[in-house]
């Protein structure tokens, strides 16, 4: 079947809503050419669409639901174009009203946290219905990110009294025992991304007065032994570097009015001597478990740098 180039023209009513969905000199409807591969004009607040079929319809919608989002007051970024294209392109009848006006946390910058990606939305509502979510994927992909937005916004609701960060302490090929000072001065580089997402979520001056009070408490998964956390929202991070009995150690230390989040790449083990991941075997069986809820995520949910996304299909090849 031959696709012929065809036209289309689309009126928008706003006046300021028009001038956002075009961006600064028509920024965003040129990258709206670059990424579809089509021509956009625009006359007054009448655009029209130059290309292929396929191509003009695409275009028709992400412009309709990026309009619509604008009249919802959702500030449109060119990074949330991308995020856009990416959902319509892969699921056409998705609502994006449903996913990017889905407020998870307002961070002390402004910046409104809000799920990227139908995979993201599926996984912030799996927090907010289940006691456990399992959240696995490639780097990129929002799992710690979203999991610490929902840690706090939790904690600012009082739904908690407190918020719990732990990672494994396993290196990814170095070894923490040539790196000076004591044991709590050798594991916090290894939990610096847990304190750079508290700080973009709640300032520096924030996250550490919370830290001081032991509202917040970043630590090694070792250090959760024997422990009862009770009233607590409680995120492992890089899960897939626990052993079998360091993630069934985790998993029991679920107390009352508590929330987990175990995140993990599958990809990205660095256990020792082949040993079996403790995120791979805790997937498998409690996957039938009501109350547990496993979310996987794709290349298709990373929102970083676009070049990521493609590092990890090169990979995935290879």
């Amino acid at each position: 079947m031959k696709c012929e180039p065809c036209q289309q023209k689309l009126t928008f009513d706003n006046t300021g809503a028009v001038k956002e969905l075009f961006g600064n000199l028509n920024s965003n409807l040129t990258v709206i050419e670059k990424a579809i591969g089509i021509q956009i004009k625009t006359r007054g607040q009448e655009i029209t669409l130059h290309g292929l079929q396929h191509e003009v319809d695409l275009a028709t919608s992400l412009l309709h639901h990026l309009y619509g989002l604008i009249r919802a007051e959702y500030p449109i970024y060119p990074s949330d174009i991308a995020y856009a294209l990416r959902i319509l392109k892969k699921t056409p009848k998705a609502d994006l009203k449903e996913i990017f006006l889905d407020q998870v946390y307002i961070t002390s910058s402004r910046r409104i946290v809000s799920p990227k990606s139908i995979n993201q939305k599926r996984y912030i509502d799996a927090i907010r219905h289940n006691d456990m979510v399992f959240a696995i994927g490639p780097a990129g992909t929002g799992k710690t990110y979203l999991a610490v937005a929902m840690a706090v916004a939790a904690y600012s609701k009082n739904l908690v009294g407190s918020i719990i960060l732990a990672r494994p302490a396993v290196e990814a090929g170095e070894k923490l025992g040539f790196l000076p000072g004591d044991m709590a001065q050798k594991v916090n580089p290894y939990l610096r991304p847990l304190y750079d997402a508290l700080n973009d979520m709640l300032g520096r001056e924030k996250a550490a007065a919370l830290i001081e009070q032991e509202v917040i408490e970043i630590a090694p998964l070792a250090f959760m032994r024997g422990r009862t956390l009770n009233n607590a929202f409680v995120i492992l991070d890089e899960a897939q570097n626990t052993t079998i009995e360091q993630m069934k150690m985790f998993l029991t230390r679920l107390g009352f009015n508590s929330n987990a989040v175990i995140t993990g790449d599958v990809t990205q083990i660095d256990l020792p001597d082949k040993q079996k991941s403790g995120l791979i075997h805790a997937s498998h069986i409690l996957k039938k478990v009501k109350g547990i809820s496993i979310n996987r995520f794709t290349d298709a949910d990373v929102v970083r740098h676009p070049l990521v996304q493609k590092i990890i299909k090169a990979y995935e090849k290879s």
